[in-house]
């Protein structure tokens, strides 16, 4: 044998020795291991099958003013109106007309060949006119066939001459976290933008909803790309590009598609969504106060509040108590409940187990049908003193907790204030958390209710107030 072959084997020995020792795995199997591709070599293929499904979305809506405006960002924490969340590219200055007509933009995607096209709920509410866009340039009226607002989708149709291109509808629940997935969309007005990135978490709650499930991803998002498709490798769509945080860098959310099926063909088929009720608020048992009540493994979650009339109250239940589980379903969070009522029909009969003073029982609740908000829930109740003093309360649920950064849950939080009334001259403001009134706890509606019944008939009404930037005041309402 010549040297150099000889030298080459021993080479050869070396690197599949180097192979064993680095990756656990007989030499043989380690040289056989094809290297992995860690970046996808294009999209482009991905590009040209899925855009053609992509529709650019354009709004007109009219806006009525009572005075100047800051534009989109102006006196919001969150940085707008909804919320961390606002896709539409507003024009904005210092001052408003009383009335004026408001642009807006989107993306959608078609899901049917007849027209039919989904996206957000906020894309289109409140919508005078809606232009539809294809990638050929056709524009077509859209029509709003269902909205959503508490998952924030929507169905919209139009008229199209022949069968329009569809997307492929893929499983969310499949996906993985360190997948590659693209967005396609129209930021900023900027049509047919393809952006792609990873899944960066599954599963986000974020306080902008009871039904908050959200794919992470740092695929670019900006305003315009909401309601497009977040798209896997094999071209299927596994989410509905929705919101972003406002100033954040690579951090988009969507709608996990798994979810918006059952909401979409309830959209075609009734125009609404329905969805399964309580009638009650709840938190989840942790830390201390797991160890109050007693309780372990983080079982159960505890009723903060009871809505009168609605079905929990009918049925028994009580503030204080703690629901375990639903129709054989355990219960271990808020989450959890809000999601096996809403999966129920509306007049059906469920089992709920509770504990309440250390004993276990089981309630029969006949299932009512959700409100659109949890804001709705005490709308109705509250008309008089709306008009008189100008401002809505509801419960502090953990999800407003969360989106108002409220460390305590006790207390009712103000979630509208009307303008120039006399609430608003006092200084209460839209996420004000009211604690007290004339000196009492305010825990519930319920209490706020009572209270403010009780102060009309004395000398005043005193609120004690924890206004948003963590300051206390007390306003007087006479």
């Amino acid at each position: 044998m010549k040297p150099t072959t000889q030298f080459t084997k021993v080479i050869v020995g070396v690197i599949m020795v180097g192979l064993l020792l680095a990756t656990g795995l007989p030499a043989a199997t380690a040289a056989k291991r094809a290297p992995v591709r860690m970046v996808p070599q294009n999209f482009s293929d991905l590009a040209d099958t899925v855009s053609p499904a992509v529709v650019h979305i354009r709004v007109e809506k009219t806006v009525h003013t009572t005075g100047p405006t800051l534009g989109p960002f102006g006196g919001n924490p969150f940085g707008g109106d909804r919320q961390f969340r606002d896709f539409f590219g507003h024009r904005f200055g210092p001052e408003r007309q009383p009335e004026f007509k408001q642009p807006g933009l989107g993306s959608g995607f078609i899901i049917d060949p007849k027209g039919y096209i989904v996206t957000n709920n906020h894309v289109v509410d409140g919508a005078d006119t809606i232009k539809v866009i294809l990638k050929d340039e056709t524009e077509y009226p859209g029509e709003v066939i269902g909205r959503d607002p508490v998952t924030d989708i929507a169905l919209v149709r139009v008229k199209a001459r022949g069968k329009l291109p569809t997307v492929v509808m893929g499983s969310s629940e499949a996906l993985k976290v360190g997948e590659w997935v693209a967005a396609i969309g129209s930021p900023f007005g900027l049509q047919y933008t393809v952006t792609a990135g990873i899944v960066s978490a599954k599963g986000r709650v974020i306080g902008s909803g009871p039904y908050d499930d959200f794919i992470q991803t740092d695929a670019s998002i900006n305003p315009g790309n909401s309601g497009g498709p977040l798209i896997n490798m094999q071209g299927e769509v596994v989410g509905i590009n929705t919101m972003i945080i406002a100033q954040g860098q690579g951090i988009g959310f969507a709608i996990p598609i798994d979810l918006a099926k059952n909401i979409i063909d309830q959209l075609e088929t009734d125009g609404e969504v329905t969805r399964g009720w309580l009638g009650v608020t709840v938190q989840d048992l942790k830390g201390e106060l797991a160890r109050y009540y007693g309780v372990k493994d983080k079982s159960g979650v505890l009723v903060a509040g009871v809505v009168p009339g609605d079905p929990a109250d009918q049925a028994g239940i009580q503030p204080n108590d703690i629901i375990t589980n639903v129709n054989g379903n355990a219960v271990n969070s808020s989450r959890d409940l809000t999601n096996l009522a809403a999966n129920l029909g509306v007049g059906d009969r469920a089992s709920v187990t509770i504990i309440r003073k250390g004993e276990s029982q089981v309630l029969e609740v006949q299932i009512g049908k959700r409100p659109v908000t949890m804001a709705a829930v005490s709308e109705n109740r509250y008309r008089e003193k709306d008009r008189q003093y100008g401002f809505k309360v509801t419960d502090v649920t953990p999800e407003m907790a969360q989106r108002y950064n409220l460390a305590e849950t006790s207390g009712v939080i103000v979630v509208g204030v009307a303008p120039n009334s006399q609430a608003d001259e006092a200084g209460i403001r839209q996420g004000d958390l009211i604690i007290e009134i004339n000196h009492q706890q305010v825990a519930s509606v319920r209490d706020f209710e009572n209270l403010m019944d009780q102060g009309r008939k004395a000398d005043g009404i005193n609120l004690l107030v924890k206004h948003l930037n963590g300051g206390l005041a007390v306003i007087n309402l006479t």
